[in-house]
């Protein structure tokens, strides 16, 4: 068994690495360009939008509310008639980079953490490059890809850009994945 603390170095390195990798993927490659589209007449649909001053976050229409309320005949008039829309309101304004990547720099430091959990309790220290490769290459695709799924069964995301995102989280497992192996305590 190894320990998570010992596991330290690998678990901030594969960040380090994993954050480098997205940083080219998303700003240098033009593979997530496409992940979405533009609405037909953008500026009048902003401009409806912008009279209701709708507060950021996540919104749904039509939205029922209730479980009950999803039986309302009117209800069922406004979904049948449609749109249906899933969309998240930001806030106006230059979007601040800042927060966004010291998150998801954390988030691959707690990825790194699982990884090494997982790994560190199947392996023994000396344990073969492979070995420690499948047991944290597993972990983190699990934790970098598995969940983006649900985006696409349930919220109707575009399956081309969430198969995208777990293309993404390979790389970043596989980096990962090899990291652990790299640094792995000897005996």
């Amino acid at each position: 068994m190894v320990s998570v603390v010992s596991l330290t170095i690998p678990i901030l390195v594969a960040a380090v690495l994993v954050f480098i990798a997205s940083s080219i993927i998303h700003m240098v490659l033009p593979i997530h360009r496409s992940d979405f589209g533009r609405v037909p007449d953008e500026d009048g649909v902003m401009e409806a939008l912008r009279r209701f001053k709708i507060p950021p976050g996540d919104y749904m229409l039509p939205s029922a509310g209730t479980p009950a309320a999803m039986k309302d005949p009117a209800f069922l008039a406004r979904r049948d008639k449609g749109p249906i829309v899933v969309m998240t309101v930001m806030p106006p304004g230059p979007p601040s980079m800042g927060t966004p990547l010291l998150l998801w720099f954390l988030y691959s430091i707690l990825i790194g953490v699982f990884a090494a959990y997982i790994a560190g309790r199947a392996l023994t220290p000396g344990a073969h490059y492979l070995d420690v490769f499948r047991f944290a290459g597993a972990s983190a695709f699990m934790g970098y890809s598995l969940g983006l799924l649900p985006q696409s069964i349930w919220y109707k995301k575009a399956w081309s850009a969430t198969l995208k995102s777990v293309v993404d989280g390979l790389v970043y497992a596989l980096l990962t994945a090899g990291t652990f192996g790299w640094l792995w305590p000897s005996l």
